[in-house]
């Protein structure tokens, strides 16, 4: 009965929002507080989204309120361009250039930007959870693998359209999980770290196989790195297929050991990791 009455207050605020702007960063000159295709939606009382914060967003809201006050009362809805210098005129310190453009948004949904990384994870322990957790947020893809359905949340299985969470998760309770590898597509991050050794050895030799890793890390010290390494060379792994293992996983001088702070330090280096692979990739 709650949930009845909330409903449709909460449709009465957002419909009252409308007509809502999309503000986006189209030109980028310098040394800028966000990147070219950046943007945000402003309604009447909400903002959702960030252009960088700052003097900048300040001003570009202040504008798109007037905006939509003169597009609700009539005014022809037509795309609206600004150039800001961000050091002489707005007196923030990255000093560049930006040009942004005022369009009417059909709604105030946030447009989803595309993966930066598509990620098998596998395992569903404390480490597991936690880095789901922290990487539902950002804008990947991730099958999260392990044999034990019952170590998923529940919530792992519902598929959700919250515009907070721009990744897309899907949950994979499965008898044989090294089968998956098979299913990736070129360029996936594989992570492995299941509550098994044996199913770890298992998964990082079938990953190993494959020509087209786009990085792999697997959980555990570095006295499990080097005996994974001796079992693997004995199975036929050749050498340079064995140098693409990152173990331990995690940015160096983090310390401590929590599953949070271990899935904060693993979900910073795969954006590390995503960086550097576009910047090659723009390089080329």
């Amino acid at each position: 009965m709650l949930r009845d009455a909330i409903a449709p207050a909460f449709h009465a605020t957002e419909a009252e929002q409308a007509p809502w702007v999309r503000i986006t960063v189209r030109r980028v000159r310098g040394s800028a507080p966000r990147e070219q295709g950046a943007c945000m939606l402003v309604g009447a009382t909400q903002a959702r989204g960030s252009i960088g914060g700052g003097h900048l967003e300040w001003n570009a809201i202040a504008t798109a309120r007037q905006l939509r006050q003169r597009w609700a009362a009539g005014a022809s809805a037509e795309t609206h361009m600004e150039r800001h210098a961000l050091g002489p005129a707005l007196g923030q310190c990255c000093g560049g250039q930006v040009e942004l453009s005022f369009e009417a948004a059909s709604s105030g949904a946030l447009p989803v930007p595309a993966p930066l990384f598509h990620l098998q994870l596998f395992g569903a322990g404390h480490v597991g959870r936690a880095l789901v957790r922290a990487l539902r947020p950002l804008p990947c893809s991730i099958d999260w693998v392990d044999e034990r359905e019952q170590e998923f949340p529940p919530d792992a299985f519902v598929p959700t359209t919250d515009a907070a969470f721009p990744s897309t998760l899907r949950a994979l309770a499965v008898d044989a999980p090294e089968a998956e590898i098979a299913t990736a597509p070129p360029g996936t991050f594989y992570l492995v770290m299941t509550h098994s050794h044996d199913l770890d050895f298992l998964l990082g030799e079938t990953i190993l196989r494959r020509p087209d890793i786009g990085w792999f890390g697997l959980i555990g010290s570095a006295t499990k790195r080097a005996r994974f390494l001796r079992r693997w060379q004995t199975r036929g792994i050749p050498p340079g297929a064995m140098e693409q293992l990152t173990c331990p996983v995690g940015i160096p001088g983090i310390s401590g050991k929590a599953p949070e702070i271990i899935a904060a330090s693993v979900a910073a280096q795969l954006l590390q990791v995503a960086s550097a692979i576009d910047q090659d990739q723009i390089r080329v």
